[in-house]
């Protein structure tokens, strides 16, 4: 009697709950619009829309492979454009208008997009034409390293890092703080104990760890404690969050040079615990508003 039972259990669950037994990532708002009811997001808007580095695209709801930098292209459509996908990873589906086809993560569902055929784009005649908001990038790992900076409104932190070259990726986000899952309105009230901050991969065969942290140093106010500019508050704090040794090492080295120019530095070296992503209209805010930083302005400081 109870392996019938079990089997009635296990059988109902596959019917009926495979998506409550499948773990799925946590979305934003904006998320869920693109990815559960199928929205679709603002031309040129995306951040995957113009990245040509090398590595695998991911669902953003489930994590799944989905394609390889490889078939990426430019269309010139405005969303990331692939002639190709991972075998097996996309589901094609009738689109509700009729005319086209809409492009589905085939592990969990996630709409991803349209695919279209005979444009000749490339010589597979092929284009998927995927949300930058409904995918995750995972750069190739020989070729990439992680650093995390906070130095007052991370629009502007980014802002200027996205010129560097060497920096594959950019994330603006939360960090240090003392609950899981911060928001903005969160962050903002002072009471999480959070810095708003910026997590770069870069390449370390094009810039090194100790370039960043300089260049980190030529673009904010480091003298400053708790502000940057007009805006003022913990979160705004100047802060450097190493992964390792090395990086601790390399940021301590750089303060003690900046001490010997006669600097007042108010800049932390802290050890790095949970990134959060921030919410996805602070992602790369600057291109997708046309404007620039109010308190973020490069000045150079280190001869190299």
């Amino acid at each position: 009697m109870k392996i019938l039972i079990l089997a009635i259990i296990l059988l109902t669950s596959m019917l009926y709950g495979g998506d409550e037994m499948m773990k799925f990532n946590e979305l934003t708002t904006e998320e869920e619009r693109v990815i559960i009811q199928k929205g679709t997001e603002t031309p040129f808007s995306g951040k995957f829309y113009k990245n040509d580095n090398s590595g695998t695209y991911l669902c953003k709801r489930c994590d799944a492979p989905l394609y390889k930098s490889d078939d990426k292209f430019d269309s010139g459509c405005g969303w990331p454009s692939f002639d190709d996908e991972i075998k097996g990873a996309i589901k094609r589906i009738p689109d509700a208008d009729g005319m086209r086809t809409e492009i589905t993560c085939a592990n969990c569902g996630a709409h991803l997009g349209h695919v279209f055929r005979g444009e000749k784009f490339t010589d597979k005649n092929t284009r998927h034409c995927v949300n930058s908001i409904s995918l995750n990038f995972v750069p190739e790992k020989a070729e990439s390293n992680i650093a995390i900076f906070a130095g007052g409104c991370f629009w502007g932190v980014e802002h200027q890092f996205q010129k560097v070259e060497g920096v594959i990726e950019t994330s603006v986000g939360y960090i240090g703080g003392g609950i899981d899952k911060p928001s903005y309105k969160k962050v903002s009230s002072g009471a999480t104990g959070h810095a708003e901050a910026i997590q770069i991969t870069f390449d370390p065969q094009k810039v090194s760890y100790d370039k960043l942290v300089k260049f980190f140093f030529e673009i904010h106010d480091f003298t400053q404690i708790d502000r940057q500019g007009p805006d003022i508050g913990d979160q705004y704090r100047s802060a450097i969050f190493f992964t390792n040794e090395q990086q601790k090492k390399a940021a301590t080295n750089v303060i003690q040079l900046l001490k010997d120019k006669d600097f007042e530095v108010a800049t932390a070296v802290v050890e790095a615990d949970k990134f959060w992503d921030a919410e996805e209209y602070h992602q790369d805010y600057y291109i997708k508003t046309g404007g620039n930083p109010y308190c973020h302005i490069y000045k150079k400081i280190f001869d190299k």
